[in-house]
């Protein structure tokens, strides 16, 4: 795996392509980070890139292959619009530059198969933001699980809606519903197969949606998803596992969790105190990959999250597409 190893007293250079929103949380965690030189930022509109790179310091780029050449790069971040992943992320791979992307991967199988094959090809390291499993209330969900005090999983629940628009017939699913994917395998391992509805009667694509899953491991879980909502809405997002012994409850990502043990009616709690701004801030779980993505290159190991768990929700959101139109449960490999 492609890294600075041993090499504790020199800073990680890295660069920056995407000057939108999400692009500033990269620029500000970046920037930030005592092994971090953040030398660039590349962006499609010249004023406003210029202006974000000078406010963290870098130097401002409107072409890619230009920025890679001037500045020699050790690692590079994307965060472009979620339908603008493939071209710069391929260009960024054949330069030998090893990498972390946005979520999603890439909303095509064989784009997404391609960009895996070419960073295999300079074994490179290539990292994928699934930023939720940083969260605080999903960490305590983990070590819960993995603290056997749930017993044997029985069933696990999704939901995450808010507003969104109709660039895709299928964006909610693919760009955000990866997440729901993306966790509910992180806490309970492989989804076996899925069953889907969808509904497109709001004009903006199939953009609510209702997936029935099973687990290898004999568990079964749903999720909705949906971009005709609102993220105004209390408990907009909230994820379920309930087990043989208890149950862990996650709401809003970072604002709550507990766990709750079978036939007791108490349960313990835990949410962000009254000074504890960032660990019920969102934003702040990307701090917190940012981290472990930083050793793990630094130390030549592989990515916390590889850009395989791009590829598997991918995967898995168009066995739910297969499935909505066939009218079929659909497995997964």
């Amino acid at each position: 795996m492609s890294g600075i190893q041993n090499q504790d007293s020199r800073k990680t250079k890295i660069a920056i392509i995407g000057a939108g929103g999400w692009g500033e949380q990269h620029a500000r965690v970046l920037s930030a980070h005592h092994q971090i030189e953040l030398c660039a930022v590349v962006g499609r509109t010249q004023e406003r890139t210029r202006e974000r790179a000078e406010k963290y310091h870098a130097r401002s780029y409107t072409d890619i292959q230009a920025m890679l050449e001037q500045e020699q790069p050790d690692l590079v971040t994307i965060c472009l619009p979620n339908q603008s992943h493939f071209d710069a992320t391929l260009t960024v791979i054949e330069a030998g530059i090893p990498l972390l992307v946005e979520k999603p991967l890439v909303f095509d199988i064989a784009e997404a198969d391609r960009l895996l094959d070419e960073a295999a090809k300079r074994n490179l390291f290539f990292a994928i933001n699934f930023n939720h499993r940083y969260a605080k209330p999903m960490q305590l969900a983990k070590r819960t699980i993995e603290a056997n005090k749930l017993g044997e999983l029985v069933f696990g629940t999704w939901r995450f809606g808010g507003e969104g628009g109709n660039e895709h017939p299928y964006g909610n699913l693919i760009e955000t519903q990866c997440h729901g994917f993306d966790s509910l395998e992180y806490l309970m391992g492989p989804i076996e197969s899925v069953m889907a509805e969808m509904t497109d009667i709001t004009g903006k694509g199939f953009s609510s949606m209702s997936i029935s899953l099973r687990f290898k491991n004999g568990a079964v879980g749903s999720m909705t998803g949906s971009y005709d909502s609102s993220y105004a809405y209390a408990d907009t997002q909230f994820l379920e596992v309930n087990g043989t012994r208890g149950r862990v409850l996650i709401e809003d990502t970072v604002r709550r969790f507990s766990y709750q043990e079978a036939g007791s009616e108490t349960a313990e709690v835990w949410q962000a105190g009254y000074f504890n701004d960032r660990e019920r801030e969102f934003h702040r779980t990307f701090d917190l990959h940012v981290e472990q993505i930083i050793q793990a290159f630094r130390s030549g190991q592989a990515p916390p999250v590889h850009a395989e768990a791009g590829l598997r929700a991918l995967k898995l959101a168009h066995a739910a597409i297969e499935s909505f139109h066939s009218g079929r449960r659909v497995r997964i490999e």
